[in-house]
């Protein structure tokens, strides 16, 4: 928790800003991540629908094809995943915003990005590659556990901005709610 706590005051309020901006500005909103990361942009997709925008998780069948005015958000620890990195290429080939959530602004697509959200954590083999990671967040937690939790910590807080800006209430947002069990 402490290390939460610690990681979570190292994030960029202007970057956090910029996303949230991006948002509010995007004609539809599209996220995608692979593996815990992906589950917590599917999880970042829930909110943004809760709180009435259009979104859609790259990859579902019910998922539009994405255009100019659109934005898409990918969460990546590396920057490098190999499935992640044609999606941004595709977006910015379709003139979409790209935004990435991101350990590494250097990264692929931390360059292929319109904007960077850097979020402090240590990479998945940080035990195997000490000594080029010795810059890197330290963590006493397995593999990219401290990003992925702090993406969906991140992701909480600009939906907390955007129910402020937009001056909803979660009694608001519950409307949006799934209602068919």
């Amino acid at each position: 928790m402490s290390e939460l706590d610690q990681a979570a005051n190292e994030i960029a309020a202007e970057q956090l800003d910029q996303l949230i901006d991006a948002i509010l500005s995007a004609g539809r909103i599209f996220v995608a991540g692979a593996g815990r990361s992906g589950l917590m942009m599917r999880a970042f997709a829930m909110r943004l629908m809760h709180l009435g925008l259009e979104v859609y998780v790259v990859g579902e069948t019910v998922t539009r094809s994405l255009g100019k005015d659109d934005l898409l958000l990918i969460g990546s620890g590396s920057g490098e995943t190999r499935s992640l990195v044609p999606m941004a290429e595709k977006a910015r080939g379709l003139e979409a915003a790209v935004g990435a959530l991101t350990l590494s602004p250097d990264s692929t697509l931390g360059r292929l990005a319109d904007f960077v959200v850097k979020l402090p954590g240590a990479p998945k083999d940080q035990a195997d590659n000490a000594e080029t990671n010795a810059a890197e967040t330290v963590t006493v937690q397995p593999m990219g556990s401290l990003f992925e939790q702090l993406l969906l910590l991140a992701c909480d807080a600009v939906i907390l901005a955007l129910m402020d800006r937009r001056e909803l209430s979660g009694r608001a947002m519950y409307g949006n709610h799934a209602n068919l069990e």
